[in-house]
């Protein structure tokens, strides 16, 4: 376990960005005490200060896991959020996009959100701005990739994808084995 490099920092900072924005400073200085980043086995888990200090005790290589796991880096070194992060984002998340129930069950099985799937948007929200995927009822399902534009959205073909697919809860059970 240890600190990310300026370069790690930066590419997951730019990755955070994109769905909430300036917001990132509210993850790392939280009123219940300082959180910080650190990478293990090439993923980036999200802990406690106060829990880093305690496992200053336990062996590298005994280490599994600790805190929340929020990516992890490609062979390229380019940084993949996982759906583990998704609680920590959705509180923080500047555009949102809300899905009908009819279509979330689709969502949740791995599929990019169409038109006629789609419940709200919030206004404003650019082509490929990162966002976060809700239920009607206000619940996070995942997070993905705006294919359109708010204004470009109201002018589509039913058939047409609004939102790229990137993370979803369903994920907890589709790739349970592989997931910590």
């Amino acid at each position: 376990m240890r600190p990310l490099t300026e370069d790690e920092t930066r590419a997951l900072f730019e990755k955070l960005s994109k769905y909430i924005g300036e917001n990132i400073k509210l993850l790392v200085d939280r009123p219940d005490g300082t959180y910080c980043f650190r990478l293990h086995n090439e993923r980036v888990y999200y802990v406690s200060e106060k829990i880093l200090k305690l496992a200053t005790s336990i062996a590298r290589d005994k280490l599994v896991s600790l805190g929340t796991c929020f990516g992890k880096f490609t062979k390229t070194q380019k940084f993949r959020l996982h759906v583990t992060a998704l609680d920590y984002l959705a509180p923080y998340a500047k555009y949102k996009v809300w899905v009908k129930p009819g279509s979330e069950q689709s969502f949740l099985y791995g599929n990019h959100v169409l038109k006629s799937g789609l419940g709200r948007i919030t206004e404003n929200t650019n082509q490929y701005q990162g966002v976060v995927v809700y239920s009607m009822s206000d619940v996070p399902l995942g997070f993905g990739v705006a294919a359109k534009s708010t204004q470009e959205c109201r002018k589509m073909d039913p058939m047409a994808i609004v939102v790229f697919h990137q993370a979803d809860v369903g994920e907890y059970v589709r790739h349970e084995e592989t997931l910590t």
